[in-house]
């Protein structure tokens, strides 16, 4: 996944780069954003994109204060949390050759302990990479290094939800003049099959670049002994190791509920883009993005999902977004369970799952037969084999707090990664967070991670992207008198002659109401929504106003082009439909 839709993400960047940008780009989740080349990580590490002091300002500034000396905060801007990422000095380390076994060990060979181990071996430092990979507990899956997101993620997510687009696109083909089969239809096996080809050979890739970059893979199970010191347990022997830092990035797994025949009947997406059967007619039980995705992908592949939810849909999404996306799967055929909990699972004689269930506010009961269950609840931290508590280490809703150097309550651990309290659970985000910690302990960098305003998109039949706040964020944040929302359906141009649904492209723009009406957060809900939203990324984290978004030109015929249309506000009350494409 590119930083696409060049022209027009060009574009506002120019228009907007009159403010310094952070200089972190939110590389999207695939194997090769994980390493770049030995000079450009250098150049970073040194600091040549910008010669800045520990807090924060530029070498033309003249103010070097800081809000804990009573200044203000160099550079303020909504989008930037320069605070975070400048105002105390930083932690830098020394090595100290052969005191430890290491200068750093790494706990974890997903994207964040991959990026950071590497990136500490380029600065110098002598480093080992622990990973081990626990069974599920149904089907006992298991798989290579790489983490979530190349294993059962990001990848194999993508994978199947372009399956599923390709399926759509076939059958669209046809009113395009092209002569399809009626009898097109999918081939699990093969589909599984591809994908884990493809996951096996990222697997390869990263051992031969661990190799090669000098980082120790050690194929064990991590739990600490003391502050510095741990026990990995490897297939046949036990292993112990010292070093003088450790960074803790051992991501989390997905929850099972707990009722009756949960683990001994239900899967996860753990188990999910490997297993060896047709899921068939499936019940998704969870409506965050993994639950929305999987029912999507299944959907167009040709099976019977219907998804339960609790409460909401997309929690921590922008919900008037969240509630379109899932109203969109709806009108392509996937039932919703909404208020619903899941009571218990038992398998009959015939194979077939039988679900029993509750409507949470009528207290109604039912039960129906389903395939496959499949639990897409939440995940949790993997704390529980690490014995924090022997290094000391603090513990909070089984994640792990940080400060703004991603360092733990003890001096030399740290946690990166989907393992920490409190911060999105993203690849690229784990990936930078990774990178930036190893060039500040070994590298002399000052950088540290901006987690504020992270571009992220949902991967359902009909994307939904979006960066920055939602409008009840904003509202909350600035009250609603303070905030302006810019909003409007639109038709995509490929979708006319097929005839497909444009009833839930939309997009809105949530802005401040006066002065400059800068941009507080875009939404997204359509075609390639990823691809979209990056550009304009990168121009709301340069100061994207309302005015130089609507003196943007678009391309035309695309659907990024819609965002320099905005022009009717939700304050109006016009009618925000478009009457043709080119007005």
């Amino acid at each position: 996944m590119n930083l696409c839709n060049s022209r027009l993400s060009v574009t506002f960047v120019r228009q907007c780069s009159t403010i310094f940008t952070s200089g972190i780009l939110q590389n999207k989740c695939r194997l090769s954003s994980c390493s770049s080349s030995s000079s450009t990580q250098r150049n970073m590490s040194s600091g040549v994109r910008g010669s800045r002091d520990s807090s924060g300002s530029s070498g033309s500034s003249g103010s070097a204060g800081t809000a804990g000396a009573g200044g203000a905060i160099p550079f303020q801007h909504p989008h930037c949390d320069r605070a975070a990422m400048y105002e105390q000095p930083v932690r830098k380390m020394r090595t100290k050759a052969g005191t430890y076994d290491y200068d750093l060990v790494v706990i974890g060979g997903g994207s964040a302990g991959l990026a950071c181990a590497k990136e500490a071996v380029l600065n110098g430092a002598r480093v080992a990479c622990l990973d081990f990979v626990k069974p599920t507990p149904t089907l006992g899956t298991k798989w290579g290094v790489g983490g979530t997101c190349v294993n059962v993620g990001c990848i194999p997510k993508k994978l199947m939800h372009q399956a599923s687009l390709l399926g759509e696109a076939v059958h669209e083909a046809a009113a395009y003049g092209w002569n399809v089969d009626d009898k097109i239809k999918p081939d699990w096996s093969k589909l599984v099959q591809s994908v884990q080809n493809h996951i096996k050979s990222v697997n390869w890739v990263t051992r031969v670049d661990l190799r090669d970059k000098k980082v120790e893979y050690i194929n064990g199970l991590g739990s600490f002994v003391d502050a510095h010191t741990m026990l990995a347990k490897l297939k046949s022997s036990e292993r112990t190791i010292t070093a003088q830092n450790f960074v803790i990035a051992v991501g989390g797994r997905p929850r099972y509920p707990d009722i009756p025949g949960a683990v001994e009947h239900g899967i996860t997406s753990d188990d999910l883009f490997s297993l060896d059967r047709e899921p068939g007619k499936t019940l998704v039980v969870g409506a965050g993005y993994i639950g929305l995705e999987c029912a999507g992908f299944l959907k167009g592949l040709g099976y019977e999902p219907t998804v339960m939810v609790r409460s909401i849909v997309l929690r921590g999404f922008d919900q008037q977004m969240a509630e379109l996306v899932a109203s969109s799967m709806e009108e392509r055929g996937i039932p919703f369970l909404r208020k619903s909990v899941p009571l218990s699972v038992e398998k009959q004689d015939d194979g077939k799952l039988l679900v029993k269930y509750k409507n949470t506010e009528t207290g109604e009961e039912a039960e129906e037969l389903f395939d496959t269950v499949l639990w897409a609840i939440g995940r949790k931290g993997l704390v529980e084999d690490l014995n924090l508590s022997n290094a000391g280490v603090s513990v909070q809703k089984d994640k792990i707090p940080v400060d703004s150097q991603e360092a733990t309550n003890v001096p030399n651990i740290y946690a990166v990664g989907d393992i920490i309290y409190g911060k999105p659970e993203l690849t690229p985000v784990a990936i930078l967070a990774g990178r930036l910690l190893a060039r500040r302990l070994y590298g002399g960098a000052t950088q540290r991670m901006d987690y504020s305003d992270v571009a992220t998109t949902v991967f359902t039949p009909l994307e939904y992207a979006c960066v920055g706040l939602s409008e009840e964020e904003a509202v909350k944040q600035y009250g609603e008198d303070e905030v302006e929302v810019f909003h409007g359906y639109y038709k995509p141009t490929e979708f006319f002659i097929p005839q497909k649904s444009v009833r839930y492209c939309y997009l809105k723009a949530v802005a401040e109401r006066h002065g400059d009406q800068r941009v507080y957060g875009l939404h997204y809900l359509g075609p390639v929504a990823g691809e979209v939203i990056q550009g304009f990324a990168a121009a709301l984290k340069s100061g994207l106003t309302v005015n130089t978004l609507m003196n943007t030109v678009g391309i035309h015929p695309t659907t990024a082009e819609e965002f320099t249309r905005l022009s009717i506000t939700k304050r109006s009350g016009l009618d925000p439909t478009p009457a043709s494409c080119c007005s």
